[in-house]
């Protein structure tokens, strides 16, 4: 029977094309539900009612997060993710204020517009060229392209000043109609416009599509890689002109300016109800979300809750709107929860394997089969991959030092700086342990900044300079690193959340609590025991040199000698293979991730030691190299395929490069785009072995 000989009776019933438009808005129309009864409690809790100016200002008081948050949308669509927003926004706003004439009050807005779309457009443009034509990961390009433009940004501007004219914030925060409609509706009623009608253009139909499924987009003819490139350019063109909003808002540069902007574009995208993975959503809920979180802000602040509680909220919110999101029939807490009631109904029937009674032969075939024995392969054959991952490390350490003692001699045969290499290296050495077992398994962690920071913020408070308090505060910080893993871990197994979303949204919360229980400045000082084993001497070596040797001994034995080590590399190359195949893949992920956090704790404290005390934010430039000594040193960022000796040569050579460019004439800021530039370099050197 053809199509059209179907009875009615059997055809399925379609929708209203109004109903079914309903359907796909029902996420942003949750958005500007809770968007009204925010606004409405705000208004009530108000002790004044409400005035044009109020309006005003929170209508200009969200439009750099909306602007930066729509940028993050278009990637998101697309199957991407960019961490640059932030940077980018800084630099535009550094490049506005260094730049323009602080004689001329009435520069012209629509120049310096365009240059600040064309500044980021062009950033946009550097990641979707690796991404798109490159075909390297998203996560690791925006990363690296974040530090790189975090270090133009202070070579452009190294400090807060500078100028904007007062005609750039007369156009964006004045009014558009006096008394009536504000610049900045104004301005992203223009960019909604904009998007309404690409959105219907070939593009906007193959940006969905890609983002659904770039198999399938590309195998109906689709150039998914002009897609991807235009969709970042995009994107920056909005970074940027966030840029330009944020110098009309402070009237002046700040390179620092962008950096609180990463996890409120995020979290705006997925209230907004785009979905993580690409191929659903839009702007439109974007601008919500993004008033969504300034209004819970200021509810706080309303409340008289501190302002260190901003970020927990925009990190709780975050969450919420992901688990909400992902809360489904198939989502992996429902399939959690059902295998959990399966699991409890055969035990309560007696039909697990392993409650098999005794007598029972029927499984002991398996037992019985005698595996032939053949002759092994040879050493150099056994450990052939460890050499092609390990050696180019070490080789390319070999040639710094070289160069090192060509432009400043007294390397190799001086142990003072073997000492210094060793202990400075020490950081990265522990971070590579926690954050390379992450990557082994396809992960990222990004709550590490934070999680070196909170720890380092609890031992200096809890010891105040005294040795007898490590007996107990060195335990204590482990047990909150131990549960920081846990949650990271959970919220990606049990939740089936993104590594990306979760350890951001993690680094957000720690950074609120670090606030909060320092109280915006850190006290205390660390035990004089810690500090001489990070700056003391026994024999003539630094204390924390052999500690370190066994750190290193008891790492390769981990990964690379234990049942748990296999597991983390069977989850790398293949989740489903792996558990398939018998291997609790959850548990599994979970430790990788309370190893992370414990290996990041270790930093903080160890870092609390060599400096004296605790410093805000002590942890953030160990971000990036915690990712670029894993990578360097020859492992796959995808995951699966890495050894630690390689990632132990990584840390030895990044370090031995910091200390060759710090006795170069080269502004601090350039080690920024160094770093970036190396892990960009390392990750395309080994993108063609992913197939083998």
């Amino acid at each position: 029977m053809n199509h059209t000989d179907t009875a009615p009776s059997q055809a399925k019933p379609v929708k209203p094309r109004f109903m079914r438009g309903l359907q796909r808005s029902r996420p942003m129309l949750t958005a500007l539900a809770v968007l009204i009864a925010l606004l409405t409690l705000n208004s009530t809790i108000s002790p004044y009612p409400l005035s044009y100016f109020d309006v005003s200002f929170l209508a200009s008081g969200g439009t750099t997060t909306a602007l930066a948050a729509m940028g993050q949308t278009l990637v998101i669509l697309s199957g991407g993710f960019d961490l640059s927003a932030g940077a980018v926004i800084s630099l535009v706003n550094a490049v506005l204020a260094s730049q323009m004439d602080p004689t001329n009050f009435a520069a012209s807005v629509p120049l310096w517009t365009g240059i600040g779309i064309a500044v980021g457009m062009a950033v946009g443009a550097f990641n979707g060229f690796f991404i798109a034509y490159l075909r390297l990961q998203p996560i690791v390009v925006t990363l690296a392209t974040m530090f790189i433009v975090q270090g133009l940004t202070l070579l452009v501007m190294d400090k807060p000043g500078g100028f904007v004219s007062p005609s750039i914030g007369s156009a964006y925060m004045g009014d558009a109609i006096p008394n009536l409609l504000p610049a900045s509706v104004v301005l992203l009623g223009v960019v909604v416009l904009l998007w309404l009608w690409l959105k219907r253009t070939p593009f906007g139909l193959a940006l969905y599509a890609v983002g659904s499924d770039p198999e399938a987009a590309s195998a109906t003819g689709l150039r998914t890689g002009w897609v991807i490139f235009f969709t970042y350019v995009l994107a920056g063109g909005l970074y940027g002109l966030a840029g330009v909003f944020v110098s009309a808002q402070t009237g002046s540069g700040d390179p620092l300016v962008g950096n609180s902007l990463l996890l409120p574009t995020f979290a705006a995208v997925v209230i907004g109800g785009s979905r993580l993975g690409g191929g659903k959503g839009g702007l439109v809920g974007t601008i919500f979300g993004a008033y969504i979180l300034m209004i819970v802000v200021n509810i706080l602040l309303s409340l008289n809750i501190s302002a260190y509680y901003s970020t927990i909220a925009e990190s709780t919110v975050l969450m919420l709107a992901v688990l909400a999101g992902s809360l489904s029939a198939s989502s992996p807490l429902a399939h959690k929860l059902r295998g959990a009631r399966d699991y409890i109904s055969a035990r309560s029937k007696q039909m697990l394997i392993t409650q098999r009674p005794y007598a029972d032969k029927r499984l002991d075939f398996a037992a019985k089969v005698s595996p032939s024995r053949k002759a092994g392969p040879g050493f150099w054959t056994r450990n052939s991959a460890l050499m092609r991952y390990t050696l180019p490390a070490f080789v390319c350490l070999f040639v710094v030092l070289l160069i090192t003692q060509a432009s400043f001699g007294n390397v190799f045969t001086s142990f003072r700086y073997w000492d210094a290499l060793f202990v400075l290296s020490s950081f990265l050495v522990i971070l590579a342990l926690g954050q390379g077992a992450v990557i082994l398994t396809g992960g990222l962690d990004l709550s590490i900044p934070w999680t070196i920071g909170l720890s380092g913020i609890l031992v200096a408070g809890i010891v105040q300079g005294a040795d007898g308090a490590l007996i107990y505060a060195i335990p204590v910080v482990l047990i909150v690193a131990t549960i920081i893993g846990f949650l990271n871990g959970l919220g990606i197994v049990a939740l089936g959340l993104s590594p990306i979303v979760v350890t951001l949204a993690m680094n957000g919360l720690l950074q609120g609590v670090a606030l909060i229980y320092s109280n915006g400045t850190p006290d205390g000082f660390a035990a004089p025991a810690l500090r001489w084993m990070m700056t003391g001497e026994i024999l003539g070596i630094t204390p924390i040199i052999p500690t370190l040797g066994l750190f290193v001994l008891a790492a390769v034995l981990l990964l690379g000698r234990t049942a748990f080590g296999r597991r983390v590399y069977a989850i790398g190359n293949s989740e489903t293979a792996a558990r398939l195949s018998g291997v609790n893949t959850g548990k599994t992920l979970i430790l990788v991730y309370i190893l992370s956090a414990i290996c990041a704790a270790l930093v903080g404290i160890l870092l609390t030691g060599f400096s004296g005390q605790a410093s805000l934010g002590m942890g953030d430039g160990y971000l990036l190299p915690s990712i670029a000594v894993v990578v360097v040193g020859g492992a796959l960022i995808t995951g699966g395929r890495g050894h630690y000796l390689g990632m132990f040569g990584g840390a030895l050579l990044l370090t031995s490069m910091q200390t060759l460019l710090a006795g170069t004439t080269l502004p601090f800021a350039f080690r920024s785009v160094f770093f970036g530039l190396v892990i960009l370099a390392a990750v395309i050197a080994l993108r063609e072995k992913r197939s083998h």
